[in-house]
């Protein structure tokens, strides 16, 4: 039998222990303690087809709300075939999409913030982050690759962000290939021609196989080959998945394509997520009876390290390590004929940056009369803009356009010098409130918010001094 690719621990050949955490992440925790000079952050990858289907009205499964031994940091969402008739890509132009708003809604209020969004058609990429993080991710681009009909229709393809993480290159790439087991050397193209249009000349980003971490993931499509549909029912049913893990494709492929081979991926300890009866969790009863397969997969690739040459001392290297801490589908949400599967991971690394460009801070006193004073400092090295802005926003915002009051960095401007600025803000309009504020600088040239404040709080109008003669009197 062919080992699979990850060394899991089973009872017997056909009783792979299904968990909710895969033994090989307990593993590999134990084998690597985190470094005392790196941070530890998580992140957790979303991959699902959603047929066309609404938001269901509770993601908490899906999110890991409810389990209290994770403390996420980055949220990483990718669907395939969200409703694209025309009426919903008119609505969804115009205004945000049901998904997106569901997930901004829902994320939200425990403090992430959408970083970036990239959409083509049914494909949807979205990457949050708790707002702690924003000053240290740079969005540096975003990207559709359609590989559909004659190669341009966006109906198959892959969508990309491409950040920097702490310092770090970082890919994050949502596709859906062809479908039907016959279309293998078709998927196998369509991956080849999404990577090779990652190039970015340019715009000074290194090739896409020279960053630092790629996440791909989505509705790869790849199906279990050989075995009849009794068979592969047979084997679900008996949780006997080591036979048809020999008969993936992904897995064929990856023995034959270096490249490929490249790409890791967790076991494979959950039933195949495809195709169910849409509000079941039956396998396909209809007249085509697909065959089930593991369309829905999540993979990642960290960069190769050079090879030292013979009497070469090795530079050490900058710390980045990624540790899976599970792979698992949700057999819970049945809208769709596809089930979601979910990947957390940790990353630890050594910041190689630590410091934001911008530190921010309001003066006080801070009261909703009219303006807040605001002061800044930048290091040397950040290129401002005219552009350049500050925003004011609740915690708790969705994006970072969801802002109270903003002032361009050059206007009411009052005070500026080697290492401090100071602006004025127009809060007037605000409401009184108890809720928590949090201002943020936004770099027109980086394109991401490079600073960011500790959350405080406006005092309303009201909040006066008593004189002598217990009337009020203006706060000085």
């Amino acid at each position: 039998m062919q080992k699979h690719p990850f060394p899991i621990q089973t009872t017997a050949d056909c009783g792979a222990a299904v968990s909710r955490r895969s033994p090989l992440s307990v593993t590999w925790m134990r084998a690597h303690p985190p470094s005392s000079m790196a941070s530890l952050l998580s992140i957790h990858v979303v991959t699902w087809n959603v047929a066309s289907a609404a938001p269901p009205p509770d993601l908490s499964d899906l999110l890991q709300l409810n389990n209290l031994n994770l403390n996420l940091d980055v949220y990483v969402i990718g669907l395939q075939e969200m409703n694209c008739g025309i009426m919903s890509l008119l609505s969804d132009t115009a205004f945000e999409d049901p998904w997106s708003s569901f997930f901004m809604d829902v994320l939200s209020p425990l403090s992430f913030v959408k970083v970036s969004s990239v959409r083509m058609q049914g494909l949807l990429l979205l990457v949050f982050a708790k707002y702690q993080h924003l000053p240290f991710i740079q969005v540096l681009s975003t990207k559709s690759t359609p590989t559909g009909l004659f190669g341009c229709w966006g109906n198959k393809g892959g969508v990309n962000i491409f950040l920097k993480f702490y310092g770090y290159y970082v890919s994050i790439v949502n596709c859906h290939l062809p479908p039907h087991v016959a279309n293998n050397d078709q998927r196998l193209e369509h991956f080849d021609r999404i990577l090779e249009m990652q190039n970015f000349e340019a715009q000074d980003i290194p090739n896409i196989l020279d960053h630092d971490l790629i996440l791909w993931f989505g509705d790869m499509n790849f199906r279990i080959e050989d075995f009849g549909l009794h068979f592969v029912r047979e084997s679900i049913k008996n949780q006997c998945y080591s036979d048809l893990w020999e008969k993936d494709q992904l897995s064929i492929a990856k023995r034959h394509d270096p490249l490929l081979r490249e790409f890791q991926e967790g076991p494979l300890l959950f039933p195949p997520t495809y195709k169910f009866d849409k509000n079941s969790n039956n396998y396909d009863t209809s007249e085509k009876k697909r065959k089930p397969a593991w369309t829905d997969r999540i993979l990642w690739r960290l960069k190769r390290q050079p090879q030292a040459a013979v009497h070469t001392p090795t530079l050490s290297a900058p710390h980045f390590t990624l540790f899976l801490r599970s792979y698992v589908s949700h057999m819970l949400y049945s809208v769709s004929d596809h089930k979601p599967v979910t990947s957390t991971f940790d990353l630890e690394l050594k910041p190689l940056v630590s410091a934001p460009l911008i530190t921010l801070r309001p003066e006080s006193p801070r009261t909703t009369e009219s303006d807040m004073l605001i002061s800044y400092s930048l290091t040397a090295d950040f290129l401002s803009s005219p552009w350049d802005w500050i925003g004011l926003c609740k915690v708790g915002l969705r994006h970072i356009n969801d802002y109270v009051s903003y002032v361009w960095v050059r206007d009411n401007q009052v005070s500026f010098s080697d290492g401090l600025n100071q602006v004025y803000i127009d809060i007037s309009d605000i409401r009184e409130t108890e809720d928590q504020f949090l201002l943020f600088y936004y770099s027109n040239n980086l394109h991401s918010v490079v600073g960011i404040s500790t959350p405080f709080k406006i005092q309303p109008r009201s909040f006066l001094a008593e004189g002598p003669l217990d009337e009020a009197q203006p706060q000085i």
